[in-house]
């Protein structure tokens, strides 16, 4: 990849946004563009914490495994995020798995060469904790869920939340594309997948939402909200 397509990936990036062009440039040194395919690990638990990735196309599932073998979804990851964050902050392992969903072009910034820049970049420095507590309030949120919530109303509640960060609003509907597959919902939700084909349907037969294998259509958000009290 050219120097020039590697600063227009920065440029557009919005955690560095506020950065002036010296600052970027130095950014740009400093990284490295990587694509990884579909399906394809990006780092593995008990691995060094050495790295942070700026997701700018596709999609990435970050998880842990119990000891029994059983996947957990921790979250996704959508292109204009980043993850691996916690590293900046740690000193110690990766706690969890990461992996391309889609075809993925990711930016890596070595961990210590990003603290030297960050430390001429209080702005840089504060976004970053933000994220940092944005994340470990989403896992208090999905802790919350688990322990307070039937398998509806956390499908539900994940609709809901998925349509709030990354919905498109078109009259009175939201669209969200990509949508996931049933069986990813289902690890995000901790319910079965024939547990989320069921409230799926049920909520598409109410005429609440609308869905394929690429989208979901929200018709009815208020409607949703109500469902989860």
């Amino acid at each position: 990849m050219s120097e020039r397509s590697k600063l227009w990936y920065l440029e557009n990036f919005n955690l560095l946004t506020g950065l002036n062009k010296n600052e970027i440039e130095h950014l740009s040194k400093i990284s490295k563009m990587q694509d990884f395919n579909k399906n394809q690990p990006i780092y593995f638990a008990n691995e060094p914490s050495s790295s942070i990735f700026f997701l700018k196309k596709g999609r990435v599932k970050l998880s842990r495994t119990s000891k029994d073998g059983k996947e957990m979804i921790l979250g996704i990851i959508n292109s204009g995020e980043v993850f691996g964050e916690m590293s900046f902050f740690n000193e110690g392992e990766r706690t969890d798995f990461a992996t391309a969903l889609d075809d993925s072009l990711l930016c890596t910034i070595n961990k210590q060469e990003l603290k030297e820049f960050v430390e001429k970049s209080p702005k840089l420095n504060l976004e970053l904790v933000k994220l940092v507590g944005f994340r470990l309030k989403r896992y208090t949120e999905k802790i919350e869920e688990l322990v307070f919530k039937d398998s509806s109303q956390r499908i539900i509640s994940f609709l809901l939340r998925i349509a709030d960060e990354y919905g498109k609003e078109l009259g009175n509907d939201i669209f969200i594309k990509p949508f996931f597959k049933h069986q990813d919902l289902g690890d995000i939700t901790a319910c079965s997948r024939q547990t989320v084909n069921f409230v799926l349907t049920e909520l598409r037969e109410k005429g609440i939402i609308d869905f394929d294998r690429r989208k979901l259509i929200i018709h009815d958000k208020e409607k949703l909200r109500e469902m989860t009290n």
